[in-house]
């Protein structure tokens, strides 16, 4: 087994400890009424996408996601919360360096020992959720339950729905897809651009993501036989049927949409192994990306 599948079969146990732990953050989270910044890169940073959008639309005040290296430096935020499994990543640190002693900053990392110990101002520490596979499963997944339960919108089902998203068979012939499009809705966009991501990484797959309703503009025209495209989430109203007449495979989300997400991970581990690839190592990839001064 590659740390990849170990890692990613034990979010259920993750999930539940985070989101026991969630209460235990009073402070360090982000507080209603404050305007937010979520940052992050790569995987992290479409967990910010989804937590912003989730935070917002729960009425817990304005929450703007960034790439760390696109952040507006101009704007003002009563806080930026930042996401970073390794706690090394040059961007973000760069970013904490700036915002100190003029913006209050948050830190959600898995390593606790590096420089961002020092560099944010508050720290919620998630190390049973670490990683040695270079690529993010638990760690992102977990951090994104732990927000969902500080905002109260851990649903009980999600833990049951991630069981069953490891164990249930994969729909049929997804491995065999030339292509696969993953859509999503508000906090779910987030979410299927992490689907597509890890098929990218670990299985070198085309694949792309889009909200759910800017997929007829244009993007649909990719989709045809042998190709699928992954729902995350309620669809708007007759898309699955569009897809349909493309002759392309409709895959509906029934499952949390944290869930279907990993079914979207399993996917791409099943694709690696068929090509013979390691997901563990992607090409090009490091756990994390620091830049010589």
């Amino acid at each position: 087994m590659t740390h990849v599948e170990d890692e990613l079969n034990s979010q259920p146990e993750c999930w539940t400890r985070a989101a026991a732990d969630a209460s235990a953050t009073a402070g360090r989270l982000p507080e209603a009424g404050e305007r937010v910044a979520v940052v992050g890169c790569g995987t992290s940073y479409f967990m910010a996408q989804a937590y912003a959008a989730l935070r917002e639309g729960a009425g817990q005040g304005e929450t703007d996601a960034f790439t760390a290296s696109e952040f507006p430096a101009g704007r003002a935020y009563d806080r930026i919360l930042a996401l970073t499994r390794s706690g090394t990543t040059t961007e973000v640190l760069d970013l904490l360096g700036r915002a100190k002693g003029r913006t209050r900053t948050t830190a959600i990392t898995a390593d606790p020992e590096t420089p961002v110990l020092t560099a944010a101002d508050d720290l919620v520490v998630l190390d049973y959720a670490d990683e040695r596979s270079v690529v993010q499963t638990r760690f992102a997944t977990t951090a994104l339950t732990l927000l969902r339960a500080h905002l109260g919108l851990h649903p009980e089902a999600a833990v049951a729905d991630a069981r069953t998203a490891l164990t249930d068979p994969l729909p049929g012939e997804l491995a065999g897809c030339a292509q696969v499009t993953f859509l999503g809705r508000g906090w779910t966009v987030g979410l299927a651009n992490e689907a597509a991501l890890k098929m990218r990484e670990a299985s070198l797959s085309w694949t792309e993501a889009y909200p759910a309703m800017e997929y007829r503009h244009g993007p649909i025209s990719v989709t045809t036989t042998g190709t699928a495209t992954w729902m995350f989430g309620e669809a708007p109203e007759g898309l699955a049927a569009q897809v349909g007449a493309t002759g392309a495979r409709w895959i509906e989300g029934r499952l949390d949409p944290l869930a279907e997400l990993v079914r979207a991970q399993r996917l791409a581990v099943a694709v690696a192994a068929a090509r013979g690839l390691d997901p563990d190592r992607p090409r090009h990839l490091t756990r994390s990306v620091i830049l010589a001064p």
